[in-house]
């Protein structure tokens, strides 16, 4: 896979570059300094992935993110600090994939970062390989969606951002319900995440908090927490890492099913590995319903892949499907 590395740090470039080449079947084909040298070097090479700093002289990301986008199907993702959280939000409503938080001291990268690095990169490329065998074979079961619902859960890794950007663009003026909402992201970015989200919708939407009771509105899990639902309240924690992310899907889908049985619908968006199947598997046993993103339209077909193999589907939409299913179900 050949990578375009942009960045105006020549320190930065030469570290990320380092990390990549040490990768199987990764290689650096060039290196950018801004975003017009970039866009020079992607019409001549046209890179498998593009990986692209926030701030930037001369072009910064947002604007090479959107002339990317107007004449590429590349993969985009971002490299991005804490302080360009907001940036980063909008860079992911733009199209980018996914992003990578860089590292906090350089000098010494954890192995754990670099893992998360290796698959993100992997499960956003154009190739593939990992996330996209067929799901032909497994059929679904003939369920009809709850005539009661009382809540919605939603889990989503990458790709996640900018599909639950058009789910919550999509709600009525007000909720019948509570919608909760786990994205795999790292601690920070969730507020300003949950923030745009707010903007972008009617109804209230916020970053959870440890016991908050619950309403009729929209919570994001914050990074860096797990988030569970016990009676009327929501519960963070900070429990080992699951599927090697915190917060993960699986904690919310499981304590959700236990506090909603039959009155639950779980959506699981577009990601890459295995998180939330254990949850929708419990959430099917208890009488809910299950909806699962379909490959055409994820950007990463693994997390509902998984889930529709182990035969805990009820529902494959696509994501414009899912959009109005949701807006449907809040009405009721």
């Amino acid at each position: 896979m050949n990578i375009l590395v942009v960045d105006d740090s020549a320190f930065m470039r030469k570290i990320i570059t380092d990390i990549l080449e040490k990768m199987p079947d990764i290689h650096v084909c060039q290196q950018a300094r801004n975003g017009q040298q970039a866009l020079q070097i992607i019409e001549k090479l046209q890179p498998d992935l593009i990986l692209l700093d926030v701030e930037m002289p001369v072009l910064n990301g947002l604007e090479t993110l959107k002339k990317i986008k107007e004449q590429n199907t590349i993969p985009v993702v971002m490299l991005s600090a804490l302080t360009n959280k907001e940036t980063t939000i909008e860079a992911l409503a733009l199209g980018a994939a996914d992003f990578v938080e860089k590292p906090h001291n350089i000098t010494e990268i954890q192995n754990e970062w670099i893992k998360d690095f290796y698959w993100k990169i992997r499960s956003v490329s154009v190739q593939k390989p990992l996330v996209q065998e067929s799901i032909e074979a497994f059929t679904l079961l003939t369920k009809k969606l709850p005539t009661k619902i009382k809540a919605i859960v939603v889990g989503a890794s990458t790709g996640g951002p900018k599909a639950i950007l058009n789910l919550v663009k999509a709600l009525p003026d007000s909720l019948t319900m509570p919608i909760f909402i786990v994205q795999h992201m790292p601690k920070g970015f969730t507020a300003s995440f949950a923030q745009r989200l707010n903007e972008e919708t009617k109804v209230t939407v916020c970053e959870a908090e440890n016991e908050m009771f619950i309403k009729n509105q929209v919570y994001l899990c914050p990074g860096d927490y797990h988030m569970e639902i016990k009676g009327h309240q929501i519960y963070l924690n900070q429990n080992e890492k699951i599927h090697g992310t915190r917060p993960a899907v699986d904690p919310l889908f499981l304590s959700a099913a236990a506090s909603f049985k039959e009155e639950l619908v779980a959506i699981l968006l577009t990601g890459m590995g295995k998180d939330g199947t254990a949850g929708m598997k419990r959430i099917q046993e208890t009488g809910g319903y299950t909806i699962a993103q379909d490959k055409e339209t994820s950007v990463v077909f693994g997390m509902p892949r998984q889930a529709i193999q182990r035969g805990v589907i009820d529902e494959i939409l696509s994501l414009e499907e899912i959009c109005k299913k949701v807006a449907q179900i809040v009405r009721r």
